[in-house]
């Protein structure tokens, strides 16, 4: 087993367990948000069935215009944020130090998505491969394509 496969298999790990997902929540709402630089954020979406507000901290994988974020949905079109924001789409973003900011969510389609995981790839490809390795670990499937969600700040 190489490093890169014992990183891999940690990352995908710690992407199922709820407590390490779930530990930069605490720090975006006490205003420290910018300790995750300018390729993280804090996405609050209401729950579809509960109705409750919902945190989710995501990967920012490209920045098309001001105001606007492309995020990734790892664990595809099944999780929970994805399927909250397809229900609801108003949502608010904390992002460096912004917080709280309304925007709108709307899940790209197919070939947009694509186009924005290649460039992701080209402009970042060590960070590729290794978020590459721990969702094909974390779910058991190979990741060709991901769905990508654009957020506008109203």
């Amino acid at each position: 087993m190489t490093f890169a496969d014992t990183v891999a298999g940690l990352g995908a790990r710690a992407l199922r367990t709820r407590a390490v997902v779930r530990a930069p929540i605490g720090l975006y709402r006490a205003g420290l948000g910018f300790l995750f630089g300018r390729r993280m954020l804090m996405l609050e979406h209401i729950g579809r069935t509960s109705g409750a507000r919902r945190y989710v901290v995501l990967e920012v994988v490209d920045r098309p215009a001001p105001g606007e974020f492309v995020i990734v949905s790892g664990f595809g079109t099944r999780a929970q944020w994805y399927r909250n924001i397809e229900a609801e789409p108003a949502v608010r973003v904390w992002v460096g130090l912004r917080r709280a900011v309304p925007a709108a969510a709307v899940a790209m389609d197919a070939a947009a998505s694509g186009v924005a995981l290649e460039q992701y790839r080209r402009t970042h490809p060590r960070a590729w491969r290794n978020l590459r390795a721990m969702i094909e670990r974390a779910t058991g499937a190979p990741v060709d394509t991901l769905p990508m969600v654009r957020l506008r700040l109203h």
